[in-house]
């Protein structure tokens, strides 16, 4: 029979790990005597970040001594104690490959549920001083698993573990931690996944996102190319005093494929600066035109917009990655609400052009938010698009009172009761583009008015926000090159942040490169198992250590264990 062999508690306290400050309860001790356990925690527990571990499905910890001796022969270690791995009960048996989620267990006074495996993050190779071990509790099969509490009660070292309940399916902890992390994802298993009512509510979403994509047929993606490839500007065009178009072609004459509506290129400008500097721009061309359109703002702090601006003219070279981007026009038969301030028309632009292209019936609303008409960019040819459709519905706002006057004008910003105001139906797709704080404006007043966040897309240029489990008192400051002495190896460019290092090998990975350089990053594991890092890559090869459970997708890297081969250039 199994045995509790230890009950373990601690809370969260603040480490200093790589220079950063990680708040976290990973640190348990062994405690003697009976030990309250209740329906979030184990009296005398705490966890140091809430939306990894703790809560109602994930109250208590289990690993096992089983598992204790196969990594100290794996380390060659003898030092381990009770609590080492961040459990909150140290078990005698329940193996990960015979225990099943939603079993149910009856220790000392309280009942249990078996909800999911443990959680892949760092922390546990922070507690242990091997960095690796997240990818190794999968790949060894041995990631322990939570417990939710089902009857409150008192537990105690020596306690007895008697199954209850067989979980229904028959999957086990280790069955449902590859089935996540591992590649092969078995369709029969997902299916039987989805239907265990024990199985906690974060790995059933991440399922069921499994289930459609696999469900799915893959729409066919536009014909790209590898890196970076010459460009010549064949027409610039003056839209507002402070907005530029500037229509592109390949510099050996042959055909650009077709970019989907609403994704961006990616210019290398090789005037503007030394390393060249990296930005990417909407396509505010029809969808299938023969060139390319971009449209650029000029910003006075903005040193590749001010050299488009100063300098681009017909037969200008330049060098662009393939269109890429999420943020595109999926079909359907609904009414589509295209919403944008400022430059933010343009992707949203070329979302209006495949419509009109289309002849759709689709309702059609277009709401865009300028200065003045003076400084509104495709004010005629997004008017002239929109009569041809037959359901189409026009909204503009001026926010400074210039006394601009017309069909649709509204004078001021779009607040929540303007935009209920005008009738927005409550299924529309809406497809949002503009400054970040606008975007965070109109999502909430358009919820306000009644439509489905769900079904508000956006496009953010800048830095994605960071995801940095547990790490604290980081003050956000602008990317810059690390500290010490300057790197020589392959250019590294974060495309979003704007800034080119060479690359040393000090740095463990180019996450620890873009961490040294504040570059906002987003991880959990840092050993390639759970594909949080995973970015755009836009330019160049990677080398792996350690080589990721699941490879990243063509065009994607993770960069929590890559190392550069050559140059790159990252969507980040």
């Amino acid at each position: 029979m199994a045995r509790l062999l230890s009950v373990n508690v601690g809370m969260p306290k603040d480490v200093s790990w790589q220079g950063k400050t990680v708040h976290t309860g990973v640190w348990k001790h062994a405690v003697t005597g009976p030990r309250m356990v209740r329906r979030l925690n184990i009296d005398g527990d705490g966890q140091g970040d809430l939306r990894g571990h703790g809560g109602e499905q994930r109250a208590v910890l289990v690993y096992q001594i089983q598992s204790y001796d196969h990594w100290q022969r794996h380390f060659g270690r003898t030092d381990f104690e009770y609590g080492q791995f961040g459990e909150n009960f140290t078990v005698d048996g329940l193996p990960d490959d015979e225990v099943c989620i939603g079993d149910r267990y009856r220790i000392g006074e309280a009942e249990f549920e078996v909800t999911q495996p443990r959680v892949t993050c760092y922390r546990v190779g922070l507690r242990l001083g091997e960095p690796e071990l997240p990818a190794l509790l999968v790949s060894h099969r041995r990631p322990g698993f939570y417990l939710r509490v089902l009857t409150e009660g008192r537990v105690a070292a020596g306690d007895d573990i008697v199954r209850t309940r067989t979980g229904p399916e028959a999957l086990s902890v280790a069955d449902i931690d590859a089935l996540l992390y591992l590649p092969g994802h078995d369709p029969d298993k997902l299916r039987k996944a989805l239907a265990i009512p024990a199985l906690s509510p974060g790995w059933r979403q991440s399922f069921r996102e499994m289930a459609d994509a696999a469900g799915r047929t893959a729409a066919p993606s536009p014909e790209g190319w590898p890196g970076f490839r010459p460009v010549r500007v064949t027409r610039v065009v003056r839209e507002t005093p402070s907005v530029l178009s500037v229509h592109l072609e390949a510099a050996d004459g042959s055909a650009l494929p077709a970019a989907l509506p609403g994704q961006y290129l990616t210019l290398r400008v090789a005037g503007a600066g030394d390393p060249p500097p990296v930005r990417s721009y909407s396509l505010s061309s029809p969808p299938g035109a023969a060139a390319y359109r971009l449209s650029v703002k000029r910003e006075e702090a903005g040193l590749v917009s001010r050299y488009l601006h100063a300098t681009l003219k017909a037969g200008s070279r330049l060098e662009a990655a393939a269109p890429r981007g999420d943020f595109v026009l999926t079909p359907g038969a609904g009414p589509v609400l295209l919403l944008s301030a400022g430059i933010g028309v343009t992707p949203v632009m070329a979302m209006l052009h495949r419509l009109a292209a289309e002849r759709t019936a689709r309702p059609v609303w277009w709401i865009h938010v300028a200065r003045s008409g003076k400084e509104h960019p495709f004010a005629r040819e997004a008017h002239t698009l929109l009569t041809s459709l037959p359901h189409a519905h026009e909204h503009v706002f001026y926010t400074a009172d210039t006394g601009d006057a017309g069909h649709g004008v509204h004078h001021g910003r779009p607040t929540a009761e303007a935009l209920a105001a005008l009738g927005l139906p409550a299924d529309a797709t809406t497809y949002l583009c503009g400054p970040a704080s606008f975007m965070a404006a109109m999502r909430e007043a358009l919820v306000r008015a009644g439509l489905s966040g769900e079904r508000v897309h956006t496009e953010l240029f800048g830095a994605l926000g960071p995801v940095n489990p547990g790490v604290t008192g980081r003050p956000a400051v602008p990317p810059h090159p690390p500290a010490g002495e300057p790197g020589t190896g392959p250019l590294i460019t974060f495309a979003r942040s704007g800034l080119s290092v060479r690359w040393s090998p000090r740095h463990g990975s180019v996450l620890d490169l873009a961490d040294a350089c504040d570059v906002p990053t987003r991880w959990s594991c840092r050993t390639g198992v759970c594909h949080t890092c995973v970015t755009p890559l836009l330019a160049g090869d990677v080398d792996y250590s350690p080589v990721p459970l699941e490879p990243a997708g063509s065009g994607e890297v993770l960069i929590c264990c890559a190392r550069p081969r050559e140059d790159l250039v990252l969507d980040l």
